[in-house]
């Protein structure tokens, strides 16, 4: 049996962002390994350019997830500010690249969410991990920065709710909030907790994904898939592809 920390992840809009070529910002219809790291170190307080701190983090933590609802894409259009290519020398910063305006130009770009999708995600640490289950539980509850998914436009709308406990497979882990009903508990004005009851359209078929060190998992992977979610360095903003499988119920992906 195994130690587990569950929580889930639910909002109006979520970008799970992939491969960012040109002008578009794609997004995944499942968290991305760097966003549930991102997430880890937003409520552990952990700083982006804390490179000793975002390694730690991320040699110490697998994860699981049970996708119950993609949610509907959704694309938004932005006007951005781009200089000419130079071709004697390169910008180091987006600073250097606004500061002559008389070579700026316009381009049109598109940034990819998924609107009313919900997770489950199963943390598993390793033997190294920086920081114990209950502690990150603790973090999750009570963050010291603003979670959110994917994006700083994209917060949650439900808490997280963790809880840790043992489970026999990494399956079982993620099927443990089966059932439990999306229902948020709002105080108003100290009144008696208003239940706000949210109706989501639920996919026929969850999908589940982990990465491949994970052990036990209970589940005979259907498809293998390659994303470059990595993190090699947070504050230069580089990451490395590796290896997910997912399974899905019933039939194929």
């Amino acid at each position: 049996m195994r130690e587990y920390l569950v929580f889930r992840l639910y909002g109006p809009m979520a970008s799970w962002g992939e491969l960012a070529v040109g002008e578009q910002r794609i997004s995944a219809d499942h968290p991305s390994r760097s966003a549930l790291l991102g997430l880890l170190g937003a409520a552990l307080g952990a700083r982006r350019d804390d490179e000793a701190s975002q390694q730690a983090l991320s040699r110490g933590y697998r994860f699981g997830i049970k996708l119950i609802a993609a949610g509907m894409p959704l694309r938004d259009y932005h006007t951005v500010q781009w200089p000419d290519i130079p071709k004697k020398f390169a910008y180091r910063t987006r600073r250097q690249e606004v500061r002559d305006k008389e070579k700026l130009n316009t381009i049109l770009t598109s940034r990819e969410y998924r609107s009313d999708s919900l997770s489950v995600v199963a943390v598993e640490a390793a033997p190294d991990a920086p920081h114990g289950l209950p502690a990150l539980a603790e973090a999750l509850a009570s963050p010291v920065f603003m979670p959110y998914l994917g994006r700083k436009s994209c917060p949650l709308a439900l808490p997280l709710g963790p809880r840790i406990a043992g489970f026999d497979t990494l399956k079982q882990a993620l099927d443990s909030r089966d059932g439990e009903p999306l229902v948020s508990a709002v105080d108003v004005d100290g009144d008696e907790p208003l239940a706000v009851d949210i109706d989501l359209n639920e996919d026929r078929q969850a999908r589940y994904f982990w990465d491949e060190a994970m052990a036990d998992v209970g589940m005979e992977a259907t498809l293998q898939l390659t994303r470059h979610d990595q993190p090699l360095s947070r504050r230069r903003w580089q990451f490395e592809p590796r290896r997910e499988l997912a399974y899905l119920a019933g039939g194929k992906l």
